[in-house]
């Protein structure tokens, strides 16, 4: 399912990607360290959750400071690490059932002429959980295997998001509910989207993809979340915006002039990146048409907020627009 065959098998960068977060009390202390490669586009998505229980989960407030990202210990980094695997597994296994893939000791099938042997994936053990309580101790009592170095972190988590989710009903389509697509040989396929309003969202700009008039839509499901946070999907490299505003969704009048912040994963990013986000100015085009690099004139990251909120104006405040 992940590769295609069973000759191919993980990559270095992936067999070491682990959930390794930035020092505790620190500008970074919420956020997962990720390097280039397939694996960060997993930490990116459990940063999201982990973004979700710091601000609207273990906060009741409308409006939480930033600065309480900054405010977290070793163990509230593992508590929420915890919490965050959990609630995907749980929500992969429709609020039902949720599998933990851990690696032993043991083989437990032997490999024949048409498998790969990576050390790995022959000797993991399949936990199952029918409720939610009893995989979030367990997650927590083996958080090692998950965050420690040289534990295939990363990897397994993967692995127990594919038993949560069950072969059978994974789907990669963004849109909203079904859509009808003609298939080679005139026969009709029904492509299952998203049916219901997502707690997080999801954003997709790709360069090439615009260039060449094909950009993938993305349905008001993944756009406008029941939480200002998203996961984004930037010409391929992934990252996250989110607002500390709980009802910045629930209220257009908010919408107006607002803030988000940015993180990527990049060593490079040393603080949260704060943008201010104008619905009304409407003079981003004319503000960069003295530019002669695209990038500079149209940043794809601003290109990826217009895509949620058309022609708004965005303020870097001081940071030098990347991506």
């Amino acid at each position: 399912m992940l590769f295609g065959n069973t000759f191919h098998v993980f990559s270095y960068e992936w067999k070491k990607s682990c959930f390794k977060f930035h020092a505790p009390y620190s500008d970074l202390s919420y956020a997962l360290e990720a390097e280039k490669g397939g694996a960060r586009a997993i930490l990116m998505a459990v940063q999201v959750y982990i973004i979700k229980y710091c601000l609207f989960v273990r906060n009741r407030e409308e409006n939480i400071p930033l600065q309480s990202l900054c405010e977290i210990s070793q163990t509230e980094q593992e508590n929420t690490l915890a919490e965050s695997l959990r609630d995907i597994l749980w929500t992969a296994g429709e609020g039902r059932k949720a599998t933990v893939c851990l690696v032993t000791t043991d083989t437990y099938f032997t490999p024949n002429i048409d498998y790969k042997v990576d050390n790995l994936t022959e000797r993991l053990q399949l936990f199952e959980f029918f409720g939610k309580e009893a995989a979030q101790k367990f997650i927590c009592d083996h958080i090692q295997c998950f965050k420690g170095e040289g534990s295939h972190g990363v990897i397994l988590f993967l692995y127990s998001l594919l038993f949560s989710r069950t072969l059978e009903r994974a789907s990669p389509h963004v849109f909203n509910g079904f859509q009808k697509f003609d298939s080679e040989g005139g026969v009709q396929e029904l492509l299952h989207g998203v049916l219901a309003r997502s707690d997080v969202g999801y954003l997709h700009w790709n360069k090439e993809e615009v260039e060449h008039y094909r950009p993938l839509q993305v349905g008001s499901m993944l756009k406008t979340p029941k939480l200002p946070i998203w996961l984004c999907n930037i010409n391929g490299t992934y990252s996250v915006l989110f607002s500390t505003n709980r009802l910045l969704l629930s209220d257009w009048k908010m919408e107006h002039i607002f803030d988000l912040y940015l993180y990527n994963g990049q060593p490079s990013q040393k603080k949260t990146v704060h943008l201010t986000v104008d619905t009304h100015s409407h003079h981003w085009e004319k503000n960069h048409c003295e530019e002669s690099d695209p990038e500079k004139r149209f940043p794809s990251v601003e290109m990826a907020i217009r895509t949620k909120w058309e022609g708004a104006a965005i303020n870097w405040n001081g940071t030098v627009p990347f991506f």
